[in-house]
C-alpha cells in the first residue's frame, strides 16, 4: 500500500517544540574523551501539525536549537477528529511497536514518555496509547510519527475510492 506523505509548508504556524531526549555521548580521542550532546526534540501547532527532528552539538541549548529547526523541516499534517484520532493503527520502527487507539471525550492522552510528547504536540487530546518492545526514545517517536502518517479520515478514503461520503459508512 503506497501512502503519499503530507508534507506542510511553514508559513505562519505557531509551533511549539517539546524535549523528548537528551543524551551526553563521548568520542574518545588520543587526547581524552570529548563529550557532546544529542537532543530529539518534537514540533507542532496542537492542530494536526506535528514533526520531529535530531540536533547534535557540544551544548546542549545548541542542540536542542538544531532539534528545533530540523523538526521544522519535516512538519506532517495528521487528521484529527473530535480531538481524537479516526482510527485505531498499529506502527513499528526498528524494536519500538506502536499501539494508538482513539478514545471518548474526556480520557485524556493516555500515553507514555516519547508519544505523550508526540500525541500532545499534534493536538490530539483524548488517546489511548501503548507502546511494546523497544522503549528507544528515538524509535518510539519514529514509530509514532509513523502511526499518525497511516491515519485516514474519512474524505480521504471516499476520495481514494472514488465513491461518496456515505457509502464509506454504509457501504
Amino acid at each position: 500500500m503506497s501512502n503519499s506523505i503530507r508534507k506542510v509548508k511553514t508559513i505562519d504556524l505557531e509551533l511549539k517544540d517539546r524535549l523528548v531526549g537528551i543524551q551526553r555521548v563521548t568520542k574518545v580521542t588520543k587526547g581524552g574523551r570529548t563529550f557532546s550532546f544529542s537532543a530529539i526534540v518534537v514540533v507542532g501547532n496542537e492542530d494536526g501539525i506535528v514533526g520531529y527532528g535530531l540536533g547534535k552539538a557540544s551544548e546542549v541549548t545548541t542542540a536542542i536549537a538544531k532539534g528545533v529547526e530540523d523538526a521544522k523541516k519535516n512538519l506532517i499534517k495528521v487528521p484529527i477528529i473530535n480531538g481524537t484520532i479516526p482510527h485505531e493503527q498499529l506502527a513499528k520502527f526498528g524494536g519500538a511497536k506502536v499501539f494508538i487507539k482513539p478514545a471518548s471525550s474526556g480520557t485524556g492522552v493516555k500515553a507514555g514518555g516519547a508519544m505523550r510528547a508526540v500525541l500532545e504536540s499534534v493536538g490530539v487530546k483524548d488517546v489511548l496509547a501503548k507502546s511494546k518492545g523497544s522503549s528507544n526514545p528515538h524509535n518510539l517517536v519514529k514509530a509514532t510519527m509513523l502511526a499518525l502518517l497511516e491515519l485516514r479520515d474519512a474524505f480521504s478514503v471516499a476520495r481514494q475510492r472514488g465513491i461518496s461520503m456515505d457509502k464509506v459508512f454504509n457501504g
